[in-house]
């Protein structure tokens, strides 16, 4: 340890200074360039091996030094939107030492945190959320007297969120609110030209301000036309304005506006923060900067390295359930020339790239808006278009009333993708998709499809789109696993969705676990454990869940007639999911009154996993702790 503490000494002399954002304040601004440079490289070193998100945090180097330089956390509040862009902030605040840790199990987490920090003030594992939190701080600081300064930074990805719109709607001029936009690739400015564009300069220097002050002194001194005078001066300051960049949303909301900037340019950033915390009221920074700054593969593919694996996770060979989800819709497009497919800024993650390239036409990438995605599908199905829904299984949460009121309640035939589903868990709680089968469950007139293997993802997709309602279908950040495949297909060709078994003789059996998804590893590796103590227990694998009455039936044939066990095992929340609505579905029957049944699920909490353990332990959902309620 002493060694490798040696070792970053010499290759990253400044960094191992900063400690804390007292220590960043102390370095002399001449000090900051090669402090950037050596974050940068830091960065590019620990994320590459480790993962992460990478070119968001390259592009946001300075700005981040520039809000610690001149702002004093925990006092002030910083607020990252969206929370990937704040590794800078950790390293700053005195968890560099802990960095090799990052996205794992008991280290740091990949987002801000509050119980990680205390500079940590909220926060954003999702994005859009900022401004209204940051406009809650601000207003908290009013009403207690406190001169406490709130800067929010937010990313142009978020701004397309509808979020940020209703907290701008409702910013007061007089808080010490400060709204840094870190524009990098949507261009939220006019182009203004040479001429306007070398003035935005001249805006941004020491002497405007210096000057600008200076004059509305002066002005303000001089008796009956001094202030008039003012008045007049303002007034054509704004015209002028006005016709060079257009007219500005944010001034028109009462937001005093600076910029824009080059955000890569530390001192100017700064210089900016220290005018805007002068203003003594809300203010809009508004920077442009350079995504992947300083790594040029970075600079040429920012999206490429957005979100890393670590290096030494080998890629499993075959497509992710995404991309073939992806490339199944564009084949399907083919054939069926009113299919649409719509994404709420996940074209990549979701795998529609490939629908974007082949049919531009009709695809549709609405920002980070999964609320309007929801419902501008259920208007293109109301007026005779096939859409196909791709978003994360924790982002479609933000669409919940969506669903029940603008697609369910009409009964419009909508098909939601519902992409990593289950634990997640490099991205931690805010990433686990353990909700949507009980939020989906409860709604009326939508069927839930479970496929585990590339077959099975075909097959639901094609009765999804031939469905008369909406249909979800949910299936993990993964890849097809073979020795499933092997286990519950064999050499079979499936032409329908149902019930998959890995057993011909159900009277054979001492229990039954029952369960879907990628989980269904855990119950295989728990089969064998307990056949090595001489118990024999199937598996009953689900690719339909609802509507549940319909799987009951389908199940109740392949159960074994004398006493036995049934677990119901699923990687989601217990309480309205599967488990508890399919268990009840077959005491409905009066079937079962001979079987004990178990529910193994995520039991009311949120899972945040421990350190040296997989999720499913830490959750209580691997293969030892299914082996436990069997013996």
């Amino acid at each position: 340890m002493m060694d490798e503490k040696i070792e970053n000494a010499k290759q990253y002399p400044l960094l191992e200074q900063i400690n804390s954002p007292d220590d960043l304040k102390k370095l002399s601004k001449e000090e900051i360039p090669a402090l950037s440079g050596e974050i940068r490289s830091f960065l590019i070193e620990q994320v590459t091996e480790h993962g992460g998100h990478l070119a968001s945090n390259l592009g946001a180097v300075e700005l981040t030094l520039a809000i610690h330089r001149v702002f004093s956390t925990p006092t002030d509040h910083v607020i990252f939107d969206v929370g990937h862009q704040s590794y800078i902030h950790k390293l700053i605040t005195g968890r560099r030492d802990r960095f090799d840790t990052l996205r794992q199990g008991g280290g740091l987490g990949g987002f801000p945190k509050r119980s990680e920090s205390e500079h940590d003030c909220f926060g954003t594992g999702h994005s859009s959320t900022s401004l209204s939190a940051a406009l809650g701080f601000a207003e908290a600081d009013r009403i207690a007297g406190s001169d406490a300064y709130t800067v929010c930074v937010l990313g142009d990805g978020a701004y397309t969120g509808g979020m940020i719109h209703e907290a701008l709607n409702n910013c007061r001029k007089d808080l010490h609110l400060i709204i840094v936009i870190n524009e990098n690739e949507m261009s939220i400015s006019k182009n203004i030209g040479r001429f306007a564009k070398n003035l935005s300069s001249l805006r941004s220097g020491e002497r405007y301000f210096k000057t600008k002050r200076v004059t509305a002194s002066v002005l303000h001194h001089i008796p009956l036309i001094g202030k008039p005078m003012f008045r007049f001066l303002l007034r054509m300051k704004i015209a002028l304005k006005s016709a060079l960049y257009g007219s500005n949303y944010f001034e028109n909301l009462g937001l005093t506006y600076f910029g824009p900037v080059d955000g890569n340019d530390e001192a100017a950033v700064e210089r900016l923060l220290r005018e805007a915390k002068k203003a003594d009221q809300s203010c809009v920074i508004h920077l442009k900067t350079k995504k992947g700054m300083g790594y040029a593969p970075a600079e040429e593919h920012p999206d490429l390295f957005h979100g890393m694996s670590p290096c030494k996770k080998m890629k499993p060979e075959g497509t992710s359930f995404s991309d073939e989800m992806g490339l199944l819709l564009t084949e399907k497009a083919k054939e069926l020339p009113n299919l649409c497919a719509i994404t709420a800024a996940m074209a990549e993650g979701t795998g529609l790239h490939h629908f974007r390239a082949a049919h531009p036409d009709r695809f549709f990438d609405v920002g980070i808006a999964e609320e309007h995605a929801v419902t501008f599908a259920a208007g293109l199905s109301a007026g005779g278009c096939i859409p196909v829904v791709s978003i994360y299984s924790t982002f479609l949460q933000r669409a919940y009333d969506n669903i029940v009121h603008d697609v369910a309640l009409q009964n419009l035939p909508v098909v939601l993708c519902v992409d990593r589903a289950g634990l997640n868990a490099a991205d931690g709680a805010t990433h686990h998709g353990i909700f949507d089968v009980a939020f989906l469950s409860e709604i009326p007139n939508v069927k839930i499809y479970t496929p585990v293997t590339r077959a099975g993802l075909r097959l639901s997709l094609e009765k999804a789109l031939a469905e008369k309602s909406v249909a979800a279908i949910r299936y993990s950040n993964g890849y097809e696993d073979l020795s499933v495949k092997e286990t519950f297909y064999g050499a079979e060709d499936p032409v329908d969705v149902g019930v998959r078994k890995n057993y011909d003789d159900p009277d054979a059996l001492d229990a039954v676990i029952i369960t879907h998804g990628r989980i269904v590893k855990e119950a295989m590796k728990a089969v064998e454990l307990l056949k090595a103590q001489g118990k024999n227990v199937g598996i009953l694998l689900l690719e339909q869940l609802k509507p549940y009455a319909e799987t009951a039936e389908m199940i109740l044939p392949l159960l074994p007639q004398k006493p036995c066990k049934l677990i119901f095992l699923e990687e989601e929340i217990r309480t309205g999911g599967m488990g508890m609505l399919l268990s009840d579905a077959l005491v409905r029957r009066s079937e079962t009154e001979n079987k004990e049944m178990i529910l193994m699920a995520i039991d009311e909490s949120f899972v945040v996993q421990e350190k040296n353990e997989s999720i499913l332990k830490t959750a209580g959902l691997d293969a030892e702790s299914i082996v436990a309620k069997l013996i």
